[in-house]
């Protein structure tokens, strides 16, 4: 089996510097050329289970989601691998799919494999589950929430600033004189559909609006809840004049109630989105839509997880909220 010192002596450059490049460090140019041709050359290939032993450290990162195939998350978890790859990590993803004892059972299968880091989006962890929790991950291995938090548990936590991004988007809603303002959230469980509507009901009582539950539709972050949820809004004897979805998901769901019932978007119903990403891009009009930082999102995780697995553990736990961006579009009507 051919060895890092067969590559060193193939090059003639030392074991240190092909260790290096190996671990995902940077070297010039003209030796970067030498080690990959002769690693192509003699079909070198790393021993990952010789090196965890050796150095205690496996170079994986563990994500858990609850599902991949979420276009929020799929894009955090494109710039999260690529940022890790830079650092010489390979990712291990999995998800949960909404099923809460498969949450704690893949939280202690990444920890099985020896994973450096953990990222953890949760969702079913509460007080019921904290004695298990805390069993399962030890507080040995880093651990980073990312956009979610678990109620009174002390981590690392990166997030979007959710309150103040439902409040802004909301108010615009009422400058242009909607008063009837319907609201589709998330599970009211999970951190971030909390905080959103804890923004939107803000709204209300700092313009004395009337708030009124009917108003007020609950779905579980997929197409479908969106659309059943704004069907049901439509459906109401007095419906809102105005509308908010608050995933992306449950916002194409909630536009596609709307085409279906040949309503307009603004002249029948104003509209505002969450994360403007594929479809929303092309619709006409354009929907006014809260982005959240997705990159910033991603590479403050990378930073934070990075700088606990060197053993950096000053400032914890570092709770990071981050800002997210209103954009005003042409699917808001005004109401004289």
């Amino acid at each position: 089996m051919t060895t890092i010192k067969d590559v060193a002596k193939d090059t003639g450059l030392s074991v240190a510097t092909i260790s290096k490049y190996m671990n995902g460090g940077n070297v010039l140019e003209e030796n970067r050329i030498v080690i990959v041709e002769a690693i192509e050359k003699l079909n070198y290939k790393v021993n990952h289970a010789a090196r965890a032993l050796k150095t205690n450290r496996t170079k994986t990162i563990g994500v858990l989601l609850t599902s991949v195939n979420a276009p929020f998350f799929s894009n955090i978890c494109e710039t999260m691998e690529a940022l890790l790859k830079e650092e010489g990590f390979s990712v291990i993803f999995c998800s949960y799919y909404e099923n809460p004892q498969e949450e704690l059972n893949k939280i202690g299968f990444l920890l099985d494999q020896g994973v450096d880091g953990i990222v953890l989006v949760p969702q079913y962890i509460n007080d019921n589950d904290m004695l298990q929790f805390e069993k399962i991950t030890n507080r040995i291995t880093p651990l980073v929430l990312l956009d979610r938090a678990i109620p009174d548990y002390d981590c690392d936590r990166i997030l979007a600033d959710n309150s103040i991004a439902t409040y802004t988007a909301i108010e615009q809603f009422v400058i242009n004189g909607h008063r009837r303002i319907g609201f589709i959230m998330g599970p009211p469980e999970i951190s971030t559909a909390h905080e959103r509507k804890i923004g939107y009901e803000r709204v209300l009582v700092d313009y004395s609006i009337a708030h009124d539950n009917e108003l007020i539709r609950v779905g579980d972050y997929s197409i479908g809840s969106g659309y059943k949820a704004m069907n049901d809004l439509l459906d109401l004897d007095t419906p809102p004049t105005a509308v908010m979805g608050t995933n992306y998901e449950m916002t194409m769901g909630a536009i596609t109630a709307v085409f279906e019932r040949k309503m307009k978007i603004p002249q029948d119903i104003s509209f505002i989105g969450y994360d403007e990403i594929q479809l929303t891009k092309i619709l006409n009009p354009p929907i006014a839509t809260v982005l959240q930082p997705m990159e910033e999102l991603a590479r403050s995780t990378v930073e934070i997880l990075l700088k606990r697995i060197s053993g950096d553990y000053s400032s914890y736990p570092t709770v990071q909220r981050l800002k997210t961006t209103f954009v005003m579009k042409e699917s808001i009507s005004k109401i004289t």
